[in-house]
């Protein structure tokens, strides 16, 4: 409801004019669009084609009216070009990271204090401020990444002639520790360890499953020697994780577990919904209403809210040029993100904490997605709308502002 609000307040902002030199309505309008088109032009194409196919599905639904109700998700859209519009360079972008990551921290905190008031079991997960558990590891999950690679990679943690940059073998594994060692920010720490206590006590196993791989790519970026302590360091974790922690990491791959078996029944109704109606789906908001009508014989339940898959939920719902579509708003982002990288130098590019962010988080979410509907979690997909626009908002540079960006950290530039 609060995020609303600030949405709401936030799009007013950018509708009405203010400040000294205010423009005739028109003529803000005008300029509005431009600045938005001018910063984002692929990504708003893709997004285009994204709504055109969110209202499609809805006029060609089997109901029109409820599939009505899907329509809202017009008005989460808007963090999008809201961000192209209002955020320009890498001063905004690094202050509004932060704050992403602060505000992660503090909702961990919540969640981790959920444990004096008898939270803490699979039956009763922790979940901070949000209905759901999902939603609080989902959230995390990107405040986690964005902090990773800040860490990593940011500028002021990593010297630019660090000798070690290069080395091999143990002294690379060494050499990837110092540099986490080097953050001169302390709440960067508070909010690592809150963070994945939080994501740990959550027992959300696609976000450590997506955790995990992205942490594997930055092993690989970073420091690849380090892949060798993996098999030491499971080991070490059998041997000292929690029960409750290890059954549960354990039953990841396990067929036999109800959870994990009801995906794939939930997969096989969604794959007959998409054969059926593969151009505009069954309608938004249908697949639970439906879901009865495809559900395998043996899967465990009768009904679901969704299919617990980004993927097959889009296509069922919408057809499979909305799954085109949304694969074009993840593909527009990385690929600026990935151009933006490389020309700046790679890992050792003075704004590579912040494109490595951004990858590292949009690879995590589309990881965790393949096993729950994130996208459609309001409260995780508005971060993640923030995430697409960045490297667009990135690539805009602030009036002065050298090309190839300035280090900026904390309240103070570092030539």
């Amino acid at each position: 409801m609060v995020s609303n609000v600030f949405l709401g307040l936030a799009v007013l902002a950018l509708l009405v004019p203010v400040g000294e030199n205010r423009k005739p309505l028109g003529e803000h309008w005008r300029a509005t669009g431009n600045a938005i088109r001018a910063a984002g032009g692929p990504l708003l194409v893709a997004l285009g084609a994204y709504v055109l196919w969110l209202v499609a599905p809805i006029l060609a639904s089997y109901d029109p009216r409820t599939s009505l109700q899907g329509a809202g998700e017009l008005f989460n859209l808007t963090t999008l070009p809201l961000g192209l519009a209002l955020v320009r360079g890498e001063r905004a972008v690094r202050r509004l990271v932060d704050s992403l990551v602060g505000v992660g921290a503090v909702l961990a905190v919540a969640g981790l204090t959920q444990y004096l008031f008898g939270y803490g079991d699979l039956q009763r997960r922790i979940r901070g401020p949000f209905s759901h558990y999902m939603t609080f590891s989902g959230f995390l999950l990107l405040c986690d990444l964005l902090l990773i690679a800040s860490m990593v990679f940011g500028p002021k943690e990593r010297p630019a002639a660090d000798p070690k940059a290069t080395a091999t073998g143990w002294r690379a594994v060494f050499g990837f520790l110092g540099v986490l060692s080097q953050s001169r920010t302390p709440w960067r720490w508070f909010a690592l360890v809150t963070i994945n206590a939080g994501l740990l006590g959550s027992y959300t196993r696609n976000a450590w499953l997506a955790l995990a791989v992205a942490v594997t790519a930055v092993i690989l970026i970073r420091a690849p020697r380090l892949l060798l302590a993996y098999l030491p360091a499971g080991v070490l974790f059998v041997w000292l994780a929690p029960t409750p922690i290890l059954s549960r990491v354990l039953s990841i791959a396990d067929l036999s577990d109800s959870s994990n078996y009801d995906r794939l029944c939930m997969a096989s109704a969604g794959g007959r919904m998409i054969a059926e109606r593969p151009w505009f789906g069954i309608g938004p908001e249908m697949v639970e209403r439906r879901y009865v009508l495809y559900r395998h014989p043996t899967a465990p339940r009768y009904q679901v809210p969704h299919l617990h898959d980004n993927l097959i939920q889009l296509a069922a719902e919408r057809g499979l040029p909305a799954l085109a579509a949304y694969l074009g708003l993840m593909g527009a982002a990385a690929w600026c993100a990935l151009a933006g990288l490389r020309q700046e130098g790679g890992r050792r590019g003075p704004r590579a904490d912040l494109w490595l962010g951004v990858l590292l988080a949009l690879l995590a979410f589309n990881v965790a997605g393949l096993f729950e509907n994130n996208w459609g979690d309001t409260e995780v997909q508005r971060p993640v709308l923030f995430l697409l626009a960045l490297p667009f908002c990135l690539a805009r540079r602030e009036e002065g502002e050298p090309a190839g960006g300035r280090l900026y950290s904390g309240g103070s530039e570092v030539p």
